[in-house]
């Protein structure tokens, strides 16, 4: 039977079930796995943006140094072997094989009463859960995982629980469970910001800075991810305020040409249009636009047509078309089919905008 024990601090935040959860994750966030940096997708949900391999808590690599070498060898190197196939099906999509294998893992680890093991395979299992869209499984498997790891020597403010606690809160971002999804960002926000104060002063023999930029990076992640969660239900200033401070976080750590600040800072121009406040939210879209074309973002479509549309908005219709047809030729050599349908939806838009402007 799977256990629901989740840290205490975030229980009574939420008097029912606990919160807790994850946006997209950010390069070097906790104890993440061997994706390295993230890729932002358009915002399809917080469930989506969790699923998203690479940011585990315990990262697929992790899995070798997490188990005993001695007399459980064999056993050991058994759910090694499954673990390593269960990741490789993960990366070809074979999401159900994948799920079948780890429930083997499972067993074993079981039968070695390994904790360590149980709760990796577990947060593995979460994972692919979120993946398929099953978000009530998800969050039974990631109260699992927290649970052994809590019943070792793992503290509830350690990165890789936090980790956790942020996956939950997007799964209840999802469900509309908004008084949990809010005590679980603010739960790992505050956690966050008094774990980075109590280690600001600590010489690197004792904490390493790699160690403080991670937690320093998780914060940016929960902040980013409680930043798109309030913009999704228009609670704009304060999404703004989350987006700002992820941004610097972004900055400080990662620079200003990393991936993940050109998304931020397009993001807290999406916020600004929103709330009409156009002519700033130009400033930080044309940045965005600018990093996105000189360090060959990804998604430098998905920038233009907020700069696009961020241009409509202010009445300067010809360069809007302009971006527009840039956008929807990037979309199109990329094979972006939702981004090429909704750049022609705007570009219609544009057009009766224009006729009604004449």
């Amino acid at each position: 039977m799977l256990a629901a024990v989740v840290p205490r601090a975030l229980c009574r935040l939420a008097a029912r079930r606990c919160p807790a959860a994850l946006p997209r994750a950010w390069r070097g966030a906790a104890r993440q796995d061997e994706g390295g940096g993230w890729r932002r997708q358009r915002r399809r949900g917080a469930a989506a943006a969790a699923a998203r391999p690479g940011g585990g808590a315990l990262g697929f690599l992790g899995a070798l140094s997490l188990f005993r070498r001695g007399a459980e060898e064999d056993a050991e190197d058994a759910i090694i072997l499954l673990l390593k196939r269960a990741k490789l099906s993960v990366m070809k999509g074979e999401l159900g094989e994948a799920e079948r294998t780890l429930h083997q893992a499972l067993r074993l680890s079981h039968q070695a009463g390994d904790g360590k093991a149980i709760a990796y395979t577990y947060s593995m299992m979460a994972n692919v859960a979120l993946m398929q869209g099953q978000l009530d499984n998800a969050e039974k498997l990631y109260k699992a995982t927290m649970s052994y790891m809590l019943a070792g020597d793992t503290k509830e403010d350690d990165n890789a629980i936090l980790e956790m606690s942020l996956k939950l809160a997007s799964i209840y971002a999802a469900q509309k469970q908004h008084k949990l999804a809010l005590a679980g960002y603010e739960f790992c926000i505050l956690t966050l910001e008094e774990k980075i104060a109590k280690q600001k002063d600590l010489p690197e023999d004792v904490l390493p800075a790699e160690e403080k930029a991670n937690t320093r990076l998780l914060l940016g992640m929960s902040l980013d991810g409680y930043a798109r969660y309030l913009l999704s239900i228009n609670q704009l200033p304060v999404a703004q305020k989350m987006y700002e401070k992820a941004l610097q976080i972004s900055s400080d750590v990662q620079g200003e040409t990393h991936p993940q600040t050109v998304v931020l800072l397009n993001d807290l121009a999406t916020v600004l249009d929103a709330q009409g406040r156009y002519d700033e939210a130009y400033s930080y879209v044309r940045r965005a636009a600018d990093l996105a074309k000189e360090t060959q973002h990804p998604e430098e479509h998905m920038v233009l047509n907020n700069l696009a549309a961020i241009l409509m908005h202010k009445e300067d219709f010809l360069q809007a078309k302009q971006v527009y047809k840039e956008a929807l030729k990037q979309a199109e050599q990329k094979g972006d089919i939702a981004s090429v349908q909704h750049i022609q939806e705007e570009l219609a838009e544009l057009a009766k905008r224009r006729k009604g402007s004449k």
